[in-house]
C-alpha cells in the first residue's frame, strides 16, 4: 500500500514555510536529500563559518571526518535556524522553560541555558562586525583547520573574525561544553529553539529520531506482513516454550530486529515487482528498497510476542494435574480468556494515547534502544571520529553482540561462580549470619562486587535514567535494613523462616503445601486447614507486601497532586474526543513529532472502544459458559481499577521507567469480596494485571511508531493481527507442554521446567483466594493493614518537599521509586542491583554528561548488542549442553552453592528445638 493511499502527503525538499505547526515545515524528500548531500559551505548562507562550526558542535557533528557531505539532520537544522525569527525563538524557549520546569529528563545544563537565554540582557542579535565584511575571496583558515584545532585538540582557536565565539572554546573548570556559554545570543536562542520545535528537548530522543519526516516512504507493505508474521510466530514459540523454565530463555527484541533486517532484504531481492488492485487500494509486492519504516513496523508487529500472556499461568494452573486440575478447561475457555485479556489491554492503550503517547515528557526510555538499533541497521551513516572512536555504529553493534555471545558462555556454563559471585561467603561458608547479609543465593546480597554476568547486571541500566537507578537502589538499601530488623527481632516468627524466600511456610518452618487445604472442587476445606494451620511469610516477603500496600495509595495521591494539571487536560481532551469523534486526537499537542504525525489519518477513539467492548463480551462469555466460579461484576471491577490506576502508573513509567503491577491490590480486594474462592481471584487478578501490563506494552509500541512516524492505522492493523496470531500460537505451545513434557512444573524436572511463575500464581490464589486476606491480616499480620494509611499520609510531606524544597535538591526526587526499591527482594536481592548501579553511573551519568556525542552514537547500540548476544547465546547453550545435560563439575561451578548461602532453607531459629510444642505461631485450635 502506498503512502498516499494511507493519507500521507507528498514530501518536498528541505524548505521552510510559514509556521513550525505546519506539517509541510517538517517534511523532506529524503531520497533527494540523501542522494545529493550538501557540504558545509552550501548550507547556512547567512551564517559565518564560526557560527556554522558552533552549530555543528552543538549537534555533535563536529567529529565528522569530512564536511563535504553533511548528514541530512544537520542540513535540516541549518535551514530552520536561518528561517526562524528571533521573536518566535524566544517564545519557544519561554514555553519550554515553563513546560519543562522540574522535568527530570531535561539536562540541567540545557535547562539553565534556556533560562539564561530568555533572561539575558543581550536581548538582541549579536553582530559579527568583521564577519559581515568578509567575502569568499578573503584569506581565512579552512573549516578543517578550525575543527582540528578547536574540537580535536581541545585548544582555543583564535579566529580574528569572531573572537567572541572562539573565546568560548575553552572548557571551564567544571568541564562543561562551550555551547552552554552565551557567546552569540541570537544564534544560540535560534539554535536551541529549533532543537525544541523541530526535534526534541531531550538528547536521548534526538539520538534515536530524526527532526523531519518523509510520508512517501513505503511503510505497510506485503514485505512487512511476510517477515513480521514469520518472526512473530518463531518468537511466540520460543518465548512461550521457555517461559516456565528457571532460568527462562527468550528471543528478545534486539535479536528479532537483527533477523528482521536480512529477511526484509531477502524479500526485496526475491519478490516480483508486481502491482495489483483490491478495491481502491494498490498493492505493490516490492516497492523498492527495504525501508527504515518497514523495519520499524515489523518490529512493532513482533513486539507483541516479546513475552507471554499473563493468563498463561492461569491456564496452566487450572489445567495441570499438579495444581487445580480443572478438567473442564478446554480450548474454547482458553481462547476466550486469552483473547479477552489481551484485547482489553489493546483497547485501553488507544484511549491512553493522550496521556502516555503524545506528551513530550512521555519519552519511554525502554523503547529508545530499539529505535537506535533499527536506525543503525537501516540508515546510512556519515563517517566520524568521536573521542578517537571511528568505528561505525553498524560494526560496533555486531562486534558487541559477538563478544557478548562468546563471553556469556563463561559465567553461564564454564565458570558459573562469576555469575553468582558470592565471594565473601567462600571465606567462611559455615557462617550463617555472613550468608544472610552477603549471600547472593539465599541472603540479602550486600556485596560490592556481586557478579561479572551481564545477564544479572542487566542491560536495562544502560538506558534507565540514572536518577531512577539511584533512588531504586536507595529504596533497596532501606529495605535491606528493614528486612534484617524484622528477621533478627523474630517479628511474627520470621526468625524460624529463611530470610529472603518467596515461598510460604508451615508453623514448623517447612514449605507449605497449599493443595492440602482445598477440597476436590479447589475450594477452601476448613477441616484440613485446622490440621495444617495458616501459611507464614519470610521477613523479606513481609516487608515486600508492606511496601506494596504503602505504594498504592502513596503513588496515586502523589502523582495526581503533582501532575494534576496535565492529567486534567488529558481527561478533558479524552472526554471531548469521545463526544466528538471527528475531533483530532492531536489537538493540544504542538510538539514536532505530533505535528509530523498529523500527516497520517488517525485511528479514532471509537475503533479502540469497539475492541474494548468486544473483549468485555468475550470475558463475560468466559465466566458464563464455564464453571469459572467468577461473578460478572468482578470483570467490571478489574476494568474499573485499571481505569483508576492506569494513568498514574503509566505517566510515571513513561518518564522514569519505574513501574509496578496491580496484582497485589486486586488480590487483596477480591480476597475480601469473594472469600474462599481461588478460581475467582485468579481470573479477576489475571484481568486486573494483564489489562494494565498489555496496555503499557501496546503504548510502548505506539510511542515507537510516534517517534518513527508510522501511520497510526497501519500500526493498529498490525497490532490486531499480531495479538491474534500470538495468542493462538502460545496456547498451542502451552497445551503441548502440559501433556508432552514429562514432569512439567515438578521441582525435579531435568530440563528445569519448574514453572516458578505459575507456582507463585498458584500460591497466591490459595493464600489470598482460598484462605483469604481476612485470616492473614486480622490474625497473622495486622500491621499490613496500616501500611495503606502509612502510604497515604507519607505522600503529603513528600509533595510539600517536592514543591517547596530548593530545586537542586528536589528536581530528581521521585519517592515512588524509593518505595519501589523495597520490592526488589524475595527472591532477588542487592546483588542483582549493585552491578547495575555502577553501570548506570558510568553510562547514564558520567559518559552522558562528559562525552555526550560518544554516548548518543554508541550507548544504545552497546545495550542492544549485549542483549542480542546474551539472548542468542542462552538459546544455543540450552540446546547444546543443557537439554541433554552436559554439566561441567568443578570448583568454579560449585563453590557458590557450598555453605549456608546455597542451602538456606531454614531461619536462625529451629522450630523443633526453640518453639513451644515444636511449632510457632498461633496455637492449634486458635488458628485465624
Amino acid at each position: 500500500m502506498t503512502a498516499s493511499e494511507k493519507g500521507g502527503s507528498p514530501a518536498v525538499a528541505i524548505t521552510s514555510v510559514s509556521s513550525r505547526l505546519n506539517i509541510n515545515d517538517h517534511e523532506v524528500d529524503l531520497n533527494a536529500v540523501t542522494s545529493n548531500p550538501l557540504s558545509l559551505g552550501e548550507v547556512g548562507a547567512s551564517l559565518t563559518e564560526t557560527q556554522k562550526n558552533f552549530v555543528l558542535r552543538r549537534l555533535h557533528y563536529d567529529s565528522l571526518v569530512s564536511y563535504d557531505k553533511l548528514p541530512p539532520q544537520a542540513t535540516f537544522i541549518f535551514e530552520k535556524i536561518e528561517h526562524i525569527s528571533t521573536e518566535e525563538a524566544v517564545e519557544i524557549l519561554q514555553k519550554a522553560v515553563e513546560e519543562h520546569k522540574d522535568d527530570v529528563n531535561v539536562l540541567d545544563q540545557d535547562e539553565e541555558l534556556w533560562e539564561r537565554l530568555i533572561s539575558s540582557p543581550q536581548a538582541k542579535p549579536y553582530e559579527h562586525k568583521e564577519d559581515k565584511n568578509l567575502t569568499s575571496d578573503d584569506h581565512k583558515p579552512s573549516i578543517k583547520d578550525k575543527i582540528s584545532s578547536v574540537f580535536n585538540e581541545k585548544k582555543p582557536y583564535k579566529d580574528n573574525s569572531s573572537s567572541s565565539i572562539s573565546d568560548a572554546d575553552d572548557f571551564d573548570e567544571a568541564g562543561s561544553a562551550p555551547y552552554y556559554k552565551i557567546v552569540d545570543w541570537d544564534l544560540q536562542v535560534k539554535l536551541e529553539a529549533v532543537l525544541i520545535a523541530y526535534w526534541s528537548p531531550y538528547p536521548q530522543v534526538r539520538a534515536v529520531t530524526d527532526p523531519y519526516d518523509d510520508p512517501t516512504i513505503p511503510v505497510e507493505t506485503v514485505r512487512v506482513y511476510i517477515v513480521a508474521t514469520i518472526w512473530t510466530a518463531l518468537a511466540a514459540v520460543i518465548n512461550q516454550f521457555f517461559s516456565e523454565r528457571q532460568p527462562s530463555i527468550g528471543l528478545g527484541m534486539s535479536v528479532v530486529q537483527v533477523f528482521l533486517y536480512p529477511t526484509g532484504l531477502l524479500c526485496e531481492w526475491i519478490l516480483p515487482k508486481w502491482k495489483f488492485k483490491i478495491w481502491n487500494y494498490t498493492i505493490d509486492l516490492n516497492p523498492g528498497p527495504y525501508t527504515f519504516k518497514e523495519q520499524m513496523l515489523a518490529t512493532i508487529f513482533c513486539g507483541v510476542s516479546n513475552g507471554t500472556s499473563y493468563v498463561s499461568s492461569n491456564i496452566l494452573m487450572q489445567k495441570s494435574e499438579l495444581f487445580y486440575n480443572n478438567t473442564w478447561v478446554d480450548f474454547g475457555y482458553q481462547v476466550l480468556l486469552t483473547l479477552s485479556t489481551n484485547f482489553l489491554g489493546f483497547g485501553l492503550s488507544g484511549i491512553m494515547r493522550q496521556f502516555a503517547v503524545y506528551p513530550t515528557k512521555a519519552i519511554w526510555p525502554f523503547i529508545l534502544p530499539n529505535l537506535k538499533l533499527n536506525k543503525t541497521l537501516m540508515s546510512p551513516e556519515v563517517k566520524s571520529k568521536i573521542n578517537g572512536w571511528s568505528i561505525s555504529g553498524y560494526n560496533f553493534f555486531f562486534i558487541t553482540a559477538g563478544i557478548s555471545f562468546l563471553y556469556f558462555w563463561i559465567p553461564d556454563y564454564l565458570f558459573q561462580a562469576l555469575s553468582t559471585f558470592n565471594w565473601m561467603t567462600w571465606i567462611k561458608p559455615d557462617n550463617y549470619d555472613l550468608a544472610v547479609v552477603t549471600g547472593s543465593v539465599g541472603g540479602l546480597g550486600l556485596n560490592p562486587i556481586p557478579t561479572f554476568d551481564w545477564n544479572i547486571i542487566g542491560t536495562g541500566n544502560l538506558y534507565t535514567p540514572f536518577y531512577t537507578t539511584v533512588q531504586s537502589y536507595i529504596g533497596a538499601v532501606l529495605g535491606f535494613f528493614c528486612i534484617l530488623g524484622v528477621f533478627y527481632s523474630n517479628y511474627k516468627w520470621t526468625g524460624f523462616i529463611p530470610i529472603n524466600s518467596n515461598r510460604l511456610f508451615t508453623n514448623e518452618g517447612k514449605p507449605y503445601s497449599v493443595s492440602s487445604i482445598v477440597n476436590e472442587n479447589s475450594l477452601f476445606d476448613k477441616e484440613k486447614y485446622d490440621k495444617m494451620g495458616p501459611p507464614f511469610y519470610s521477613a523479606a516477603n513481609l516487608v515486600l507486601y508492606g511496601a506494596f500496600f504503602a505504594l498504592y495509595p502513596f503513588h496515586f495521591v502523589y502523582e495526581c497532586v503533582m501532575n494534576y494539571k496535565q492529567m486534567k487536560e488529558a481527561v478533558v481532551s479524552l472526554y471531548r474526543g469521545i463526544r466528538n469523534f471527528k475531533r483530532s486526537t492531536y489537538d493540544g499537542f504542538d510538539d514536532p513529532h505530533s505535528v509530523m504525525m498529523r500527516a497520517y489519518p488517525e485511528v479514532p477513539e471509537w475503533a479502540y472502544l469497539i475492541i474494548l467492548i468486544v473483549s468485555l463480551v468475550l470475558a463475560i462469555l468466559c465466566v458464563k459458559l464455564y464453571p469459572a466460579e467468577t461473578p460478572v461484576w468482578g470483570i467490571f471491577f478489574a476494568i474499573g481499577i485499571n481505569f483508576v490506576f492506569l494513568i498514574p502508573l503509566t505517566t510515571v513509567q513513561s518518564r522514569t521507567m519505574f513501574g509496578f503491577g496491580l496484582n497485589v491490590l486486586v488480590e487483596l480486594i477480591v480476597g475480601y469480596a469473594i472469600p474462599g474462592n481461588g478460581l475467582a481471584l485468579s481470573f479477576i487478578k489475571a484481568l486486573g494485571y494483564n489489562i494494565d501490563g498489555q496496555a503499557q506494552n501496546f503504548i510502548n509500541d505506539l510511542k515507537q511508531g510516534h517517534y518513527a512516524k508510522l501511520p497510526p492505522r497501519a500500526m493498529y492493523r498490525c497490532q490486531l493481527i499480531s495479538v491474534f496470531i500470538t495468542s493462538f500460537i502460545q496456547l498451542g505451545i502451552l497445551n503441548y507442554q502440559i501433556t508432552g513434557i514429562k514432569d512439567y512444573c515438578y521441582p525435579n524436572n531435568r530440563q528445569k521446567f519448574t514453572c516458578p511463575g505459575t507456582v507463585t500464581f498458584y500460591n497466591a490464589s490459595v493464600l489470598w483466594g482460598v484462605i483469604g486476606p481476612k485470616k492473614v491480616f486480622n490474625g497473622l499480620y495486622p500491621i499490613l493493614q496500616w501500611c495503606f494509611l502509612i502510604g497515604f499520609l507519607l505522600a503529603f510531606p513528600c509533595i510539600l518537599y517536592k514543591k517547596f524544597a530548593p530545586r537542586k535538591y528536589s528536581k530528581y526526587f521521585e519517592p515512588s521509586i524509593i518505595i519501589g526499591g523495597f520490592l526488589n527482594y524475595a527472591p532477588y536481592n542487592l546483588s542483582y542491583m549493585t552491578g547495575g548501579l555502577y553501570v548506570g553511573w558510568a553510562f547514564m551519568h558520567y559518559l552522558k554528561k562528559r562525552y555526550e556525542a560518544w554516548w548518543q552514537k554508541y550507548n544504545y547500540l552497546f545495550a542492544t548488542g549485549l542483549s542480542a548476544g546474551i539472548a542468542f547465546s542462552s538459546i544455543i547453550i540450552f540446546f547444546a549442553v543443557m537439554y541433554h545435560d552436559k554439566s561441567i563439575y568443578w570448583w568454579g561451578n560449585d563453590v557458590m552453592y557450598e555453605g549456608w548461602d546455597g542451602s538456606m532453607s531454614v531461619g536462625y531459629l529451629n522450630a523443633t528445638l526453640q518453639a513451644p510444642d515444636g511449632y510457632f505461631g498461633p496455637r492449634k485450635g486458635h488458628f485465624p
